[in-house]
């Protein structure tokens, strides 16, 4: 629901109902992953999306059945074998869905107007929401809030709430959405309870450093997959703003003051990308990049200028460890020479070492196409 929080937040303001089919639980191949979400409102209006297209005529059914009655719904989709042209998913995957009602003057809805507000804000924002266990709980949701508290209730006991809450709070820390299981003691109300947290933190950042053309190419690039992006270099002629429409912020200062000048507001996040290919920038960027807990590093430049470029940062006392952090030179092998191609290697790069992948091809092989984070330890999208 999170993920389409601009929008319902839109609808919420205009009064309208609505339901919300979220995505709770993903098997095999699948093209949305939990937390996706559709919204179907009672003009039938529809925002978001939770396959892709496989199945989303009999989830808007599903939204407006849910606006009639009122009741909460978990459905799964998969693949047939004996019908082919079933409703399913055609990849092979098995999706279960969620659907709840929210309509004004509710307790969800004033759960979700207060979640969704905040997710919209660009604020870090967790929902825990009931997907499996006892029916009456079923759909039943609480909001935690950044500054502690709690808006909301799951409506089984008072424990059942407060282990939620901490459920969700650890998981908003880390930036990941996922399904937790509580166990009958910590529910107090019979019988295991399953939860979908979503969270909802504010946009990775992207520090490029460098003011050039390739710089340009990489800010767009950067926007389109969801980074707050920074260009940052020490030569005001080059750093301005319409030299980078597409960046959020121009920054003219030497690239390694303005990175300690940043480094309580850097996460495990955070891609740095050092385009300058200048020892006299680079290499106190790196000596202190290498030695953050970002989620990537990479400097452009010829093999030639990342073999002086390691020794001098060897110089600097790097170890090989923290060397070893360095993607250098930056980017995919994709045969790139304009500036919107190198931006592409880089972003398939980045993409890669978030998801765990190779960055080889998917033709012929036969290795998941989809990687999951908690095996690779790498957040999940927000």
């Amino acid at each position: 629901m999170l993920d389409i929080a601009e929008e319902l937040t839109r609808w919420c303001g205009e009064g309208r109902d609505f339901a919300v089919a979220t995505v709770v639980d993903v098997s095999g191949s699948a093209p949305r992953q939990p937390g996706a979400a559709l919204a179907v409102d009672t003009a039938g209006e529809v925002v978001g999306s939770v396959s892709g297209g496989c199945v989303e005529g009999a989830v808007y059914e599903l939204c407006q059945e849910a606006l009639e009655s009122g009741a909460a719904r978990r459905e799964r989709f998969g693949y047939s074998d004996e019908d082919a042209f079933a409703v399913g998913l055609t990849c092979g995957g098995v999706i279960d869905i969620l659907v709840t009602p929210l309509r004004a003057g509710t307790a969800a809805r004033a759960v979700a107007e207060s979640a969704l507000a905040a997710a919209a804000a660009g604020e870090a924002s967790a929902v825990a929401r009931v997907v499996d266990g006892p029916r009456e709980l079923l759909g039943a949701a609480l909001h935690v809030r950044t500054d502690g508290g709690v808006d909301g209730t799951l409506g089984g006991h008072p424990m059942l709430d407060a282990t939620a809450a901490a459920e969700a709070r650890a998981l908003l820390d880390a930036g990941r959405t996922a399904t937790v299981g509580i166990g009958e003691e910590g529910s107090r109300c019979g019988r295991p309870v399953r939860l979908l947290v979503e969270s909802s933190v504010p946009p990775p950042r992207m520090l490029v450093f460098g003011a050039i053309d390739f710089a340009a190419a990489l800010a767009r690039a950067g926007k389109f997959l969801g980074h707050h992006v920074t260009v940052c270099d020490a030569r005001p002629v080059f750093a301005t703003p319409d030299r980078f429409p597409e960046a959020d912020e121009i920054v003219v200062d030497w690239p390694h003051r303005y990175l300690e000048s940043q480094a309580d507001a850097l996460d495990a996040r955070t891609v740095v990308c050092v385009l300058t290919h200048d020892a006299k920038f680079d290499v106190p960027l790196l000596e202190r990049a290498l030695r953050m807990p970002l989620a990537y590093v990479g400097a452009m430049g010829s093999r030639r200028t990342h073999l002086d470029r390691l020794a001098r940062l060897r110089e600097a006392g790097l170890t090989d460890a923290e060397l070893s952090l360095l993607r250098s030179p930056i980017g995919l092998d994709l045969g790139a020479r304009t500036p919107e191609e190198t931006a592409l290697s880089i972003a398939a790069e980045i993409v890669a070492a978030r998801h765990g992948g190779t960055g080889a091809p998917l033709t012929g092989a036969h290795t998941p196409i989809h990687h999951d984070p908690a095996l690779t330890g790498s957040p999940a999208p927000s």
